[in-house]
């Protein structure tokens, strides 16, 4: 005998749930016993593809698409079969026991156990039929997990069914708790519009539900999810006003619900939306007001295909409905609101463009925590510096909220400006310091007491004064940054990276930073590198070491105004690559720092073009980083956060271009001319040996006109210098390069601090015209400042009209 035979002889039924959709595919007895109707005329594509199979965990009988017919129990796909969506299902079972089954399934998936219940089955009024069992179990064909299984009826309940009115009381509370706990799952709007948009109400049978959304004094159709294309019915409800005569925008309007039980009730209290409501064919309707705090979000229709009559039981339950949705509403909107404010902000903070250095392949990246607003004071930047290097800038200011994030912006301000003025970088980290400290404390910037801090400590102290309470602050910070140091040079012994991520705040909500400025020559490949607590780069060399390159540093930014930041040089040779990054690369996934430099090591090994230290694709490389935060390292166990992103990671990833390093090699190869000259403040006469001596320097030049251009240049750097200086004035003019393409760099420093500035000169003025005349003539030009003064220059390439050979 075969199993179906045994099957129908017992009146069982099959039965499969696809956990994935909560779709449910059914045999024609199934669908007798649950009470839903089944057409004989289903076409092809109502018929499930897969058979009905029961074999499960270690059965040898087949199961699945690859099963043939006739060879396991089950319907097979001549049969006949009928698959449903969740609510037809849900509509037909009694709520308390559709909650008690979606939890028994979840659970039997998670432990791959045998699932029975008992079921009431209800009619459309929500009255008890029958009781059916059923038996199923966890099956999973290509990578979708599913429940198959049998339905039978039971005769006689072992348990007296209870009154009408307890079940009915009961299937209300069932059908609140079911959807309460599936609006707190939903993630998104849209989820709950298609949660709402879903509900089986027990007692009632809606044809249709819908959300209408106020925005702007104006009411929007917006769940359920709209289809594409869009029915014509629906093109009347998509915009209208508040002002409408329509049931929605009464509900808005009064914050009061309105119930049509029948066509006359809707055509006669709102005679204008009729004609549009009409063609869609609802006869009963309920609209709700989905109300958060006092505040009107907007509407909820329930759409009824027969007139209803709405007892005080069904209004409970409709209104208890529509208070859960408008929460969830007004939860996932908040939600969405605040991700998209700090990816906008992100956005904002962010360099504009994809960074890029001429001589150089830069990749960078930021990722924001995982958690919060996804907001931090992680950054970098790459500023273009008026001595033509180029300025690369990695930070981290402490804490991860919007706080972190503003002062981010502010120091990243003060950075450029300071940059840009041709600071050295530990110049630059100290100036960064100094304003840093000074944020909402203004005696750190003028040197005055801090008035109100004087007042508070005189209260709590008598006689203490305001600098005293600073210098304790102070000292304060000074010994939670050591604390910090300390507690990174302990988990750092390779790295010498002396600053984690510094989560703990101070008195007053002081922020300090960590940071490293590097000052890159593509033409050299030197990188002078000022340090502020943030840790070492990493340099892979040419075959493929890595080494953590330590450098000289200070204090983090704002901890004490006075630190100083010596600066550290470093040369990144043809086919090394340097990488900057912020703790929150090294110690994502709870890492430390020395198991987080092993992950490292080891995602470049596994995209290191040929062994060597430079990646095939650099784009390639930054991704792989980022993305191997929560990978266990290999034989080692993952860190305890590694499901996780608790802290902002971003990095910089440079590595010299080989065909501008072939290039300059090239130029430098060839003859090179070089000669000093000093004109000193009693000797201005000295001005035009100065200029013959360049004419001289560039007898064979090929182009007058820039031999021209270059004396012109010199002369007027060297009046600038005697007429707005005190001091002499030292020429430094080298030639380099082939004949034919050679490079002209010509400084002229001096001992004054003050800048050129840009003027623009009237008609008649004598003067204000020498940066626009360097301008029109030079390649390049810059001011770079020195220790003691500064140094203006400017180059030239032979027989290349300026600006153009820089390009």
């Amino acid at each position: 005998m075969h199993t179906e035979d045994v099957l129908k002889a017992t009146r069982t039924g099959l039965w499969r749930w696809d956990s994935a959709t909560g779709a449910s595919t059914v045999d024609v007895l199934t669908a007798q016993l649950l009470g839903l109707p089944f057409r004989r005329d289903q076409g092809p594509r109502d018929r499930v593809e897969r058979p009905l199979s029961v074999a499960g965990p270690g059965s040898e009988v087949p199961s699945g698409a690859g099963a043939e017919p006739g060879t396991g129990p089950g319907i097979h796909p001549g049969d006949e079969t009928i698959t449903l969506a969740e609510p037809s299902i849900r509509a037909r079972i009694h709520f308390s026991d559709y909650v008690e089954l979606t939890a028994t399934a979840t659970l039997a998936l998670a432990e791959w156990t045998l699932v029975e219940a008992m079921l009431r089955i209800v009619d459309e009024s929500g009255s008890v039929v029958r009781t059916v069992r059923t038996r199923m179990i966890p099956v999973e064909e290509e990578g979708m997990l599913s429940l198959v299984g049998t339905v039978s009826l039971v005769p006689e309940p072992s348990v007296e069914p209870p009154p009408p009115s307890e079940g009915r009381q009961q299937s209300r509370e069932a059908f609140l708790l079911h959807t309460g706990r599936a609006l707190a799952e939903a993630r998104t709007t849209a989820e709950v519009l298609r949660v709402g948009g879903s509900l089986v109400i027990p007692g009632l049978k809606p044809r249709a539900l819908a959300v209408f959304s106020l925005e702007r004094g104006r009411l929007s159709l917006v769940g359920p999810i709209a289809q594409r294309p869009l029915p014509q019915h629906l093109l009347p409800f998509m915009d209208m006003s508040v002002e409408a005569d329509h049931p929605a925008a009464a509900v808005v309007r009064t914050g009061r619900p309105v119930y049509l039980p029948s066509p006359e009730d809707y055509r006669r209290r709102f005679p204008a939306a009729w004609p549009q409501a009409e063609p869609v064919g609802n006869r009963g309707w309920a609209f709700l007001p989905l109300t958060v705090s006092k505040r009107t979000l907007g509407a909820w229709m329930v759409a009824f295909p027969e007139p209803v009559e709405f007892t005080p039981e069904r209004r409970s339950l409709l209104t208890n409905a529509a208070r859960m949705l408008a929460q969830a509403i007004s939860r996932t909107s908040m939600h969405e609101m605040e991700l998209q404010l700090s990816s906008g902000l992100q956005r904002t903070l962010r360099p504009t463009r994809k960074p890029g250095i001429e001589g150089m392949k830069l990749a960078a990246r930021y990722l924001p925590s995982g958690g919060g607003m996804e907001v931090g004071g992680d950054w970098y930047d790459v500023i273009p510096l008026p001595s033509g290097r180029t300025a690369l800038v990695i930070g981290d200011v402490q804490g991860h909220d919007v706080r972190a994030a503003g002062i981010m912006a502010q120091l990243r301000i003060a950075l450029r400006a300071y940059a840009a003025e041709g600071h050295r970088p530990d110049a630059v980290l100290a100036r960064a310091s100094r304003y840093l400290a000074g944020i909402g404390r203004p005696e750190v910037m003028t040197g005055a007491p801090d008035e109100d801090s004087g007042e508070a400590r005189g209260e709590a102290k008598g006689e203490a004064s305001a600098e005293t309470g600073g210098e304790a602050r102070r000292e304060a910070r000074r010994r939670e940054a050591s604390e910090v140091s300390a507690e990174g040079a302990r988990e750092s012994s390779v790295e010498g990276a002396p600053y984690g991520d510094a989560s703990t705040g101070f008195a007053d909500d002081d922020r300090f930073a960590t940071c490293l400025y590097m000052e890159a020559d593509p033409v050299t490949g030197t990188l002078d590198i000022a340090r502020a607590g943030h840790p070492d780069p990493a340099i892979w060399l040419a075959d493929g070491t890595m080494l953590i390159r330590p450098t000289a540093g200070g204090l983090p930014l704002g901890i004490e105004p006075g630190t100083e930041y010596p600066m550290t040089r470093l040369v990144l040779e043809p086919g090394e690559t340097l990488l900057a990054c912020t703790d929150g690369l090294i110690e994502a996934g709870g890492h430390t720092m020395e198991t987080g430099w092993q992950r490292i090591r080891a995602v470049f090994r596994e995209l290191a073009d040929g062994g060597t230290g430079t990646p095939g694709d650099l784009e390639e490389f930054a991704d792989a980083l980022v993305g191997s935060g929560q990978q266990p390292l290999s034989g080692a166990a993952a860190g305890p956060l590694a499901d996780r992103r608790e802290d902002d990671i971003a990095l910089l990833l440079l590595t010299p271009d080989p065909a501008f390093a072939a290039e300059r090699a090239i130029a430098a190869a060839g003859v090179s001319r070089r000669t000093t000259f000093t004109v000193a403040q009693a000797e201005p006469d000295r001005i035009g040996e100065a200029r013959h001596q360049l004419q001289g320097m560039l007898f064979d030049w090929e182009s007058e006109d820039q031999i021209d251009g270059a004396v012109l240049m010199l002369s007027e750097m060297l009046t600038n210098v005697l007429v707005h200086t005190e001091g002499d004035a030292v020429v430094v003019a080298e030639c380099s390069g082939n004949r034919g393409s050679r490079l002209l760099r010509v400084e002229v420093a001096d001992t004054s601090d003050a800048l050129p500035l840009r003027r623009t000169p009237g008609e008649l003025a004598s003067s204000g015209r020498g940066l626009m005349m360097m301008e029109m003539l030079a390649g390049a030009w810059g001011v770079d400042p020195r220790g003691e003064g500064k140094s203006i220059w400017f180059e030239m390439r032979e027989n290349v009209s300026s600006p153009a050979w820089r390009a």
